[in-house]
């Protein structure tokens, strides 16, 4: 059930309120180009403000509309399953007053100083801020090309600009009835002066923001027609897969490839430092030919890495202080004077990210110039990259976006780009590259490894007063940006373990950075929040269970200084049913969090089998998340987000053994199945705020709630992930 959508809008601080975008950061120009009207416009940079310079402009956006009408968004995010494609045209059409299939998309190319996304100051599509980056300047946009047109039509018929409005592609002269399209009028707007402060609709006025559109790349994702990066194919391509050493941080000791090189249809074999590829005429060949390879590899400094060695590293590493990331009053002073002090410690594993799409990349590698077809979250990172590796200049490297089949953090790196241009310049011609579901898993860019170290105190009626956490784990953005976060007190690490919803008087945490030898790390969906969350959720309903206290309501109490954080909770416990009688071993659990600028609580049902099986049974879910774009994209993102989630509950973890991945494929790491979805349930609260995020939310309040219905229905804490279904079991 759905009362009122998608990745959504501008930053909120605590209390949810937006940052401004400032008016001068969105360039506003037209210029005459092939009967049409241009209109640039720039989101705001992280770093400074766009101007015009030489001339020129540098926007990260265009929209053009051209003489036959048709009106193209060039779109600066990328696609991979959670609605920006249709979201985020909806904003401009809102605005424009057109219908959104009259808007047209077109991939952007990679470009850091015009494609900028204005919250993070780099060209990427994550952190679920693609919304909430676009809200106010592609609305901008839409408006001030309306206003253009609008008088281009009052200037043309003579008459007073109050006169005429826009509608559906058109304006209208409302004394007459007299219309014009778009595109008979696009010339002559391009000619007008630019209008400043044009006004925004307000929220009482949308016609088009707010309900439920369909998905515009739907249909050819249904019939087949999309085209996702593995489905590049230019003139002349060869296909090759690869073997990469098993062990991190390995190397290739010696090759006998007689054996590959007889398999029909292989062209060459292709070694690299620390891996084998074999190119061929397509997959099979290239699959059979890896397979006869013998390969002896130099396991390396990591041969002996186990993840049990990494877990006591980081458990040893909160005996220390680290980097203090939030304080809130005196701790220390505190704890002194309370009587029921809470200690507890928190586990979460390493995490691969196992999209549908294995992943790939197909490149062109000539002695002037490298094309590359591939399915990216970070374009200019992808072309960057591979200009230093083929050793090129920058505007030698062409890069072709494409729809992602699943990105959830994993392309936002660049590994695997790097990787096929290494290959690719020892192939003639263009060449595929496709990592096999194994390699994919294997050899990918893991979740983060963290362990917590947790203290409270209770007052004398329960609540609590003190609270201190202090956990070790890896800084992804500390590695793609060491100057900036040389302590890991990155956003990312960070959100969910400060700035908590809750009215805690003192509060202390502390975050100590530790980087695991050789296991690579990565976002993955939900970053810091998947692992915080968790905690914090977890361990506050460890403190209601010890004072007594109904989960809920203890929650509900602590809520006073966050209405909207309290709202959510309230109605998602209404909603399923909190507090009614359930059978044995059946039990309800609840989070609340502020994350990604959205509010969401949760409640699952959860049932645990007498051998300890975990089945989550329902899934109620509450979110404001500012003003829905799309009520159908956070449902979908939503339900989405909380199968991810309950995957990683149930079954997710990556081992390490003798420096290698255990995991292997969908037999060793599952992934949920049909059969064991739940039903989920979502119910937006309105809301005029600027939007906030969906696409990650949902990730990391699923993962505590279900842990805490395994506790109502079997009083036993779980403080370590993924779920153990043996510690639940009954004697016997």
């Amino acid at each position: 059930m759905i009362n009122h959508g998608g990745s959504q809008g501008s930053c909120h601080n605590r209390q949810g309120g937006a940052d401004s975008v400032s008016r001068r950061s969105f360039l506003q120009v037209a210029t005459t180009l092939g009967g049409g009207l241009v209109l640039s416009l720039a989101l705001p940079a992280a770093n400074a403000t766009a101007a015009v310079d030489a001339g020129k402009f540098s926007p990260n956006a265009f929209i053009s509309i051209g003489g036959d009408g048709k009106i193209v968004l060039t779109m600066p995010y990328v696609e991979m399953g959670q609605g920006t494609y249709t979201s985020i045209p909806m904003l401009i059409a809102e605005e424009l007053e057109v219908d959104l299939n009259q808007v047209s998309l077109e991939h952007a190319p990679p470009d850091e100083k015009l494609y900028a996304n204005p919250l993070i100051g780099v060209q990427a599509t994550g952190n679920s801020n693609a919304i909430r980056g676009a809200w106010q300047p592609l609305r901008q946009a839409g408006a001030t090309a309306r206003e253009m047109l609008v008088s281009a039509a009052a200037t043309r018929w003579n008459v007073d600009r109050a006169t005429c409005h826009a509608e559906r592609g058109q304006v209208v002269h409302a004394a007459t009835g007299r219309r014009l399209g778009f595109g008979e009028l696009a010339a002559e707007a391009a000619r007008l002066p630019v209008p400043e402060n044009v006004a925004l609709k307000q929220p009482g006025d949308f016609k088009l923001i707010g309900t439920s559109a369909k998905r515009l790349d739907l249909p050819s994702k249904v019939n087949g027609t999309a085209v996702y990066g593995i489905d590049a194919r230019p003139p002349g391509v060869k296909i090759a897969t690869l073997s990469q050493s098993p062990v991190f941080g390995g190397r290739v000791k010696s090759v006998d490839d007689t054996a590959a090189k007889a398999v029909k249809g292989v062209r060459q074999i292709v070694r690299l430092e620390d891996a084998v590829a074999v190119v061929a005429d397509h997959m099979g060949a290239a699959k059979k030919g890896l397979d006869a390879l013998v390969i002896e590899w130099d396991d390396g400094p990591n041969a002996a890495l186990t993840t049990g060695a990494i877990a006591d590293m980081l458990e040893q590493a909160t005996l220390n202080p680290g980097a203090v990331a939030e304080t809130v009053g005196d701790i220390d002073a505190a704890m002194a004077t309370l009587l029921v002090k809470v200690e507890a410690s928190y586990h979460v594993p390493f995490l691969a990210h196992a999209a549908m799409e294995p992943m790939n990349c197909t490149v062109h590698l000539r002695k002037d110039g490298c094309e590359i077809w591939v399915g990216s979250q970070v374009l200019g990172r992808t072309q960057s990259v591979a200009a230093k590796v083929a050793g090129l200049p920058l505007d030698q490297v062409v890069v072709h976006n494409h729809l992602i089949g699943g990105g959830f953090g994993r392309r936002l790196e660049v590994d695997g780009v790097a990787r096929a241009v290494e290959i690719a310049k020892h192939v003639d011609g263009p060449v595929k590259i496709v990592w096999s579901r194994e390699e994919d898993i294997q050899h990918d860019m893991y979740r983060p490894m963290f362990f917590d170290r947790l203290s409270a105190g209770l007052d004398k009626t329960g609540m609590p007063i003190a609270w201190s956490n202090r956990f070790a784990g890896s800084s992804v953005i500390a590695r793609w940006a060491p100057p900036a976060f040389n302590n890991g007190l990155d956003p990312d690490t960070t959100e969910g373990a400060i700035n908590l919803v809750y009215d805690l008087p003192n509060l202390h945490v502390e975050y100590v950075r530790v980087e695991p030898p050789g296991v690579p790390t990565a976002f993955w969906r939900s970053v810091g929040p998947s692992h915080n969350v968790f905690v914090t959720e977890s361990f506050m309903d460890e403190l209601a269970a010890i004072a007594k206290q109904d989960p809920v309501a203890y929650r509900l109490s602590i809520l006073d200084k966050t209405p909207r954080a309290k709202a959510v909770l309230q109605l998602a416990a209404e909603k399923a049913g909190w507090g009614e009688k359930l059978p044995e071993r059946v039990g309800r659990g609840a989070s609340v969090q502020y994350a990604f600028g959205s509010y969401l609580a949760q409640i699952a049902e959860v049932e645990v089998s007498k051998e300890g099986k975990v089945r989550v049974r329902r899934v109620v879910c509450a979110v404001d998340c500012g003003t829905p774009v799309n009520p159908n994209t956070i449902e979908a993102q939503i339900q989405s987000a909380v199968m991810f989630g309950i995957t990683a509950a149930l079954h997710g973890e990556i081992t390490v053994k003798n420096g290698r991945v255990e995991q292997s494929n969908f037999d060793t790491y599952e992934i949920l199945r049909i059969d064991e979805a739940p039903t989920v349930e979502v119910y937006i609260i309105p809301s005029a705020e600027a939007p906030g995020g969906m696409g990650e939310a949902g990730t990391s309040a699923i993962v505590p709630a279900v842990a805490n219905a395994i506790f109502a229905a079997t009083g036993k804490r779980i403080r370590k992930m993924p779920i153990d279904s043996n510690a639940l079991s009954l004697p016997g």
